[in-house]
């Protein structure tokens, strides 16, 4: 009993031990212990050689602005695919790992960086790009209202001392100024599950706040989750076999604790039920001699040894007659004489 306990706590730390493997890039266990695998709708560029598959888009995903004025461009979980030059407010080793960017004339403004961690927000499958090109200033928008200092009119003229200074400090300014180089362009991607049978993956835009921040809705199959392959670290055929291995242990590990303290048995004796399976052994023996003596009779190789054998025999009994015959005649004329 102690030894299937054993097995048993073995086998769970086993699988746990399995569980426990980091995922793969762009890959996320949802709170209700789903997986998902965003892998496949991510574009890669093509290498040297390689033809476009039959259905493929060109480049990487697209997302209509409508209103905005420009459109984007976009990949799930890597760079995209295009090749992208003079990308404002970032340093040139960065232009490759640009995940979503979009043009505004001649001018090419990224709203996020590679990330190949998805998130969850409750339910909602996030997807997040971070650092991408300066924000604007509030003082470059159009809809910004324009507010005019207060005029303070002193009451006293010894309360002039008391009038708060227009002029800020160089050290606030420094921090205005940081604050605004700190914020930088972002993206949220928010996937949804499209479970329809012929659904294909596809992007939309949603809204951008303040020009900084851009919101994203995509739906696709691979955004509705499914079984971890990985996590389970056997088959169902595997599970069985350790299951059967760990019963046929206690069996055997159990009967011949039985038969040796209780029936004082030794040596073979001591496995559980061994009349039994001695008589199969007896049986499987019988049964081998049984079958590979009727088989030895139809060998051609014995059969022509077996002739050889015959004649030689019958040979040898000719000679001995020859003698005896002879023997027979020489005693007769002997007596004769």
């Amino acid at each position: 009993m102690k030894s299937s306990i054993l097995y048993s706590l073995f086998f769970l730390q086993y699988v746990a031990a399995a569980s426990d493997k980091p995922l793969k890039p762009c890959t996320i266990i949802s709170p209700t212990n789903r997986f998902f695998d965003l892998n496949p709708i991510r574009r890669m560029p093509l290498k040297d050689g390689e033809k476009k598959a039959k259905g493929d888009s060109d480049g990487s995903w697209h997302a209509k602005g409508y209103d905005y004025g420009a459109n984007f461009t976009l990949n799930f979980c890597g760079p995209v695919v295009e090749e992208l030059h003079d990308v404002q407010d970032l340093d040139k080793n960065l232009w490759r790992n640009v995940s979503a960017f979009y043009e505004d004339g001649k001018k090419v403004y990224a709203i996020g960086l590679e990330n190949t961690e998805p998130v969850f927000r409750g339910r909602k499958l996030i997807l997040n790009y971070t650092g991408g090109s300066l924000c604007p200033s509030p003082k470059s928008k159009r809809d910004a209202p324009t507010i005019l200092p207060r005029e303070i009119i002193p009451s006293d003229p010894d309360d002039e001392d008391d009038k708060p200074s227009k002029k800020k400090p160089s050290g606030d300014k420094d921090k205005d100024k940081e604050d605004k180089t700190a914020r930088r362009k972002t993206t949220v991607i928010s996937l949804l599950c499209d479970s329809e049978p012929l659904a294909k993956t596809s992007v939309s835009f949603v809204a951008a706040v303040d020009s900084c921040t851009y919101f994203f809705e995509g739906r696709s199959p691979y955004a509705c989750g499914g079984v971890h392959s990985a996590q389970q670290a056997l088959s169902p055929g595997g599970v069985f076999g350790v299951i059967a291995l760990i019963a046929i242990l206690v069996y055997l590990a159990g009967g011949c604790v039985y038969q040796r303290t209780v029936m004082h048995q030794r040596g073979w004796r001591q496995l559980p039920n061994y009349a039994m399976w001695a008589g199969i052994w007896r049986f499987g023996a019988d049964m081998f001699i049984i079958l590979t003596s009727s088989c030895a009779r139809f060998m051609p190789s014995r059969r022509g040894y077996s002739r050889v054998s015959l004649g030689h025999e019958n040979g040898r009994r000719g000679r001995r007659n020859e003698d005896e015959n002879r023997l027979i005649d020489n005693l007769d004329e002997e007596w004769d004489d």
